[in-house]
């Protein structure tokens, strides 16, 4: 899968522009970053989303995915993100009625807390640049991919929209993105638990534990935001072993938020006793994905081998390179 950059190639020869985003996971903050508190977050290059746009000669729009195929005006509801972020792009090249025909093929499943509306948006206002012969600035590209975020999330954070753009981890805290310097390879080993997340049940039920016992909850979010920022120097130095007992911790913690389930633990018990060096649910949580940290690719193998034994239907490895 093609790795996302700030910048794509320019529209091809037949009039057919690109555009290119990638997934991304939560390494640690999250839960916490709700409250204020920082989020690492990192790309999954290896699970990733291609936009193809032309300019439609039937003049309507046309949008052809896994979900839906069909003209923009009978998409359904589940594509009004697509339709949002296609119309703020439009608008931003200021030739918002302009009718495209845009294909979209994405690796990134859905309701795993991947980020996978937001990589959509993002290779999409890719592609609509590319296809005006431009680029967009990274605010530019952050506000159309909030807009299409609105639709999907309602009040989204940001942190999604800046994750799936940005070619190397970043520190995320209260609307603002830092890249982190990678000091070292780092490979993860990605398990899907087979059952979809659901981050507003999640963050509703935390926000009543909160609620409830103040004094406990508040020390988790403090202790998960420590280790975030803990984590940000672990990750410029490549120390894969810190990291590792990091994720574990936040795993532990994340549970005491009522956030894990069995099955999310067995997938972190199985990577463990597999050799990683630490994993955690990321995301959300109730369902989702388990993120596990491989010492090498064999290492990955085995570790990929060992979660779908334990029960994850699919598994994906992928790494972040050093900077």
């Amino acid at each position: 899968m093609h790795n996302s950059s700030q910048t794509d190639p320019p529209p091809t020869a037949a009039g057919t522009a690109q555009g290119f985003a990638h997934a991304k996971a939560i390494l640690f903050g999250e839960h916490a970053v709700v409250y204020g508190s920082p989020a690492v977050a990192v790309p999954l290059h290896g699970l990733g989303v291609q936009a193809d746009i032309r300019r439609s000669p039937a003049q309507e729009t046309r949008i052809e995915s896994q979900l839906f195929s069909g003209t923009a005006q009978t998409a359904p509801e589940p594509m009004g993100p697509v339709v949002a972020g296609l119309r703020a792009a439009l608008s931003a090249v200021d030739d918002p009625d302009a009718e495209v025909e845009l294909l979209i093929r994405s690796a990134i499943p859905h309701s795993r807390g991947l980020g996978s509306s937001a990589a959509v948006a993002t290779a999409v206002a890719r592609a609509v640049a590319n296809l005006e012969a431009t680029v967009f600035a990274e605010e530019t590209l952050h506000e159309i991919v909030q807009a299409a975020e609105a639709v999907a999330h309602g009040r989204p954070s940001g942190i999604d929209a800046w994750a799936v753009a940005k070619p190397a981890p970043i520190r995320f805290q209260t609307g603002c993105a830092e890249t982190i310097d990678v000091g070292e390879r780092l490979v993860f080993v990605l398990a899907d638990s087979g059952h979809h997340g659901s981050t507003a049940e999640a963050v509703g039920g935390v926000r009543a534990r909160r609620d409830a016992d103040p004094s406990r909850i508040g020390a988790t979010i403090s202790r998960l935001a420590e280790l975030t920022d803990a984590a940000v120097d672990d990750i410029r130095s490549g120390d894969r072993v810190t990291i590792g007992s990091r994720m574990l911790e936040a795993h532990g913690l994340l549970g005491g938020l009522g956030v894990s389930n069995p099955t999310l633990d067995a997938l972190v018990d199985a990577a463990t006793a597999a050799g990683a060096h630490g994993a955690k649910l990321t995301g959300g949580g109730l369902g989702g994905c388990v993120l596990a940290l491989a010492d090498d690719d064999e290492a990955a193998e085995e570790l990929a081998e060992a979660l779908r034994a334990a029960g994850a239907p699919r598994t994906w490895t992928t790494e972040v390179r050093p900077t």
